[in-house]
């Protein structure tokens, strides 16, 4: 059990309006260990975070639009969000800064330029804190989430209302009737508890037209594993990403992946690729975008897509 926890990515938001200061900082993440979803300014990072929550939010103070102290405050408002550690970036460090950000419902707050083995260790520790503060329940609670919970044996013990709509749906659990997970989904849940979180730690479940994505979270008790739940919708973004930026097919399929966060790697688990595959994708992308790194393209995309 303690290596299914020690093998979990936690999700780190990065809002940063400088495409050098997202690239780096994804770099960084993604190489420590970090699931890394990014946003160009505060109100595509409300927008994002109304989707999925992530672990921790790393806000720039100073962007164009709504600042970092306005977003955090909106942030702190979301019922998914009010709980979530954001940690400020900025050239500011007067002691009048620091204390807006902290009035504003930060935790913390690193200048820039970043030292980027201390941030590391900041990030770890407020993680660390958030969980205690939490506690393992409260995780199942969370407004708004996908997510559920099984015994070792794959059979469902609890999930949260939303989980139990999607489920129902997909399932055509008659109303009024108890929840079972599909005997394929289950089956798929299995394989990932017992692979520990490594080399897989999602899988995708169908259901005629739908698709399920199911992603292993970490044990919360003696007999009980968490995971999150998303329907992927792709068609549509996928299509306007292809004819907004004439790319092919496959190349839209790499670039949606990435806007959402994935590494190449997961990437390459997704659509069945290898990551070098995914990287050879990544060099045609980012030329006939016009871009040098996966964060410009990221940004880019996210941008395209939340008109």
């Amino acid at each position: 059990m303690n290596e299914l926890h020690s093998d979990r990515r936690d999700t780190v938001l990065v809002v940063d309006d400088t495409p050098e200061s997202l690239g780096f900082l994804t770099d960084m993440l993604d190489g420590a260990g970090f699931t890394v979803l990014i946003a160009t300014d505060g109100e595509s990072a409300l927008r994002l975070v109304e989707q999925i929550t992530p672990d921790l939010v790393l806000l720039d103070a100073i962007m164009p639009g709504i600042d970092g102290f306005e977003t955090c405050r909106r942030l702190k408002q979301t019922g998914s969000a009010s709980q979530l550690p954001v940690i400020f970036m900025t050239g500011l460090s007067e002691t009048e800064n620091v204390v807006q950000g902290l009035a504003a419902g930060g935790v913390d707050y690193v200048t820039k330029p970043i030292v980027m083995q201390e941030l590391l260790a900041r990030i770890r520790v407020h993680l660390s804190n958030a969980r205690l503060a939490q506690g393992p329940n409260a995780a199942l609670d969370a407004a708004g989430r996908f997510l559920l919970a099984t015994d070792l044996r794959g059979r469902l013990k609890w999930c949260t209302p939303k989980a139990r709509e999607l489920l129902s749906e997909m399932g055509n659990t008659p109303a009024g009737q108890d929840l079972q997970l599909p005997e394929s989904l289950a089956l798929q849940l299995l394989a990932l508890r017992r692979d520990g979180g490594g080399q897989r730690s999602r899988c995708i479940f169908e259901s005629g037209t739908r698709k399920l994505e199911c992603s292993m979270l970490s044990p919360i008790g003696p007999d009980e594993l968490l995971f999150r739940l998303s329907e992927e919708a792709a068609g549509n973004e996928q299509q306007t990403l292809q004819a907004q930026l004439r790319i092919t097919t496959r190349e839209a399929d790499v670039l949606l992946w990435l806007s959402r966060g994935k590494s190449n790697r997961e990437i390459g688990e997704i659509l069945a690729i290898s990551p070098r595959t995914v990287n050879k994708h990544l060099e045609q992308i980012f030329i006939k975008l016009g871009v040098e790194n996966r964060a410009s393209a990221a940004a880019r995309a996210a941008r395209l897509l939340a008109h």
